[in-house]
């Protein structure tokens, strides 16, 4: 079982979808929104709900393959620990999507930071997954690029499909088979 928290602070749509396209990629994957202000991403039962109801078997794994979305629901990481605890003790894989001032997590962080032209991309002090953005530039150490994401990817992600076939996802696999400890 792999478990990755993921923010990007400076590209909100990369924020949203960047957790999407890390849990495609892992095939069978659970998204968690930490984020209290987050998305209201598409689905029925939010985190806080699971908290308040206590969460049910068929909550704690996955009963088919691909990508299930647990948005926020208002609530504080602290709030839901142990059913978070639950849900990557259960899950194959498991992406955490954090709110951006959050950095410190007890699970492996990818920074997911967008390469802006000109120099404008700020180093991240610790190892991230740049993403090109629509300019070819190169990251500002070794870290891994991800390629510019097509339209259709991108608004597939944000009207709640799983896009089929994108390069953009198969591209995440790589943060999946790096170690972030």
């Amino acid at each position: 079982m792999a478990t990755l928290a993921t923010v990007c602070e400076s590209d909100g749509v990369l924020g949203i979808v960047a957790p999407l396209a890390l849990a495609a990629a892992a095939n069978t994957a659970l998204v968690v929104d930490l984020d209290r202000n987050g998305p209201r991403y598409p689905g029925s039962g939010s985190l806080a709900e699971l908290v308040k109801d206590g969460p049910r078997r068929a909550d704690l794994r996955p009963s088919r393959r691909g990508v299930a979305v647990l948005r926020n629901g208002d609530i504080a990481a602290a709030d839901a620990a142990e059913v978070i605890a639950a849900l990557i003790a259960g899950w194959p894989n498991v992406v955490l999507r954090l709110p951006s001032a959050a950095t410190e997590v007890s699970v492996p962080f990818v920074p997911v930071v967008p390469l802006l032209p000109g120099g404008m991309t700020k180093r991240c002090h610790r190892p991230a997954a740049y993403q090109q953005i629509g300019w070819h530039e190169h990251a500002p150490g070794p870290e891994l690029v991800i390629p510019t994401p097509s339209r259709n990817t991108v608004r597939a992600f944000l009207e709640g499909r799983m896009p089929t076939a994108s390069r953009w996802v198969r591209a995440w696999r790589q943060v999946w088979e790096t170690s972030w400890a």
